[in-house]
């Protein structure tokens, strides 16, 4: 017998976040909306979901029910169709999410930024930067290759980039400020710059925003 089979997946190998058991658990709630009253009995991970959605959209569970039941009359199944309403509504938000966290996405607030700006993988490789990072590039580090600034530039901060995230963490993503250096051949440039997470699934990455010399 093959015990590896039984034995749990570690959290790198899921495709899936675990389960929790208390999530099975059918739960009876009476949803009462205007004159009408509701009783129904859900898992209560869809209780979680329709909580969510409701505070999502700024209204009640009896006023997202009201709205299920009246487009769905003719299924004759209320809860099937709160199910179904509930994955469908996770998928769109999913999909709205997938579209947001995306390098196009850092790119726009990058080019936003009248500041020189730039996206910093964990490595500390400078993934894509705005027009006035080059600019500074270039007329701090005239070394620097004209066409990329990215190419044989060095950059080094203050704290690790893992000590940056930790922070983040802790201070519920509000910007962590630190001192760098970027060099290209003999030249350096020092300055300070403020870093966030970056708006990005995975890999993680920070978005840095210089803001002094």
């Amino acid at each position: 017998m093959n015990d590896s089979a039984a034995s749990p997946l570690a959290d790198r190998d899921r495709l899936l976040p675990p389960l929790a058991t208390e999530d099975f658990g059918l739960e009876f709630r009476v949803v009462a909306r205007g004159g009408t009253r509701r009783g129904i009995r859900l898992e209560r991970a869809f209780w979680t979901s329709l909580k969510q959605m409701a505070e999502s959209r700024k209204c009640t569970i009896g006023m997202l029910i009201d709205e299920i039941a009246e487009s769905h009359a003719n299924t004759g199944n209320l809860t099937s169709a709160i199910r179904v309403a509930c994955m469908r509504g996770l998928a769109e938000e999913n999909q709205t999410l997938r579209r947001l966290a995306s390098i196009k996405t850092i790119n726009a607030i990058l080019v936003a930024c009248p500041s020189p700006a730039f996206a910093l993988s964990s490595s500390k490789k400078i993934l894509t930067f705005n027009a006035p990072f080059q600019q500074l590039v270039r007329r701090q580090l005239p070394a620097a290759p004209n066409e990329d600034a990215r190419h044989d530039l060095k950059l080094a901060l203050d704290l690790n980039v893992a000590d940056i995230f930790a922070r983040l963490d802790a201070n519920g993503e509000m910007p962590v400020a630190t001192g760098f250096v970027i060099g290209a051949g003999d030249r350096r440039y020092r300055g300070q710059l403020n870093a966030a997470r970056a708006p990005v699934l995975e890999p993680e990455l920070l978005m840095a925003f210089v803001f002094g010399g």
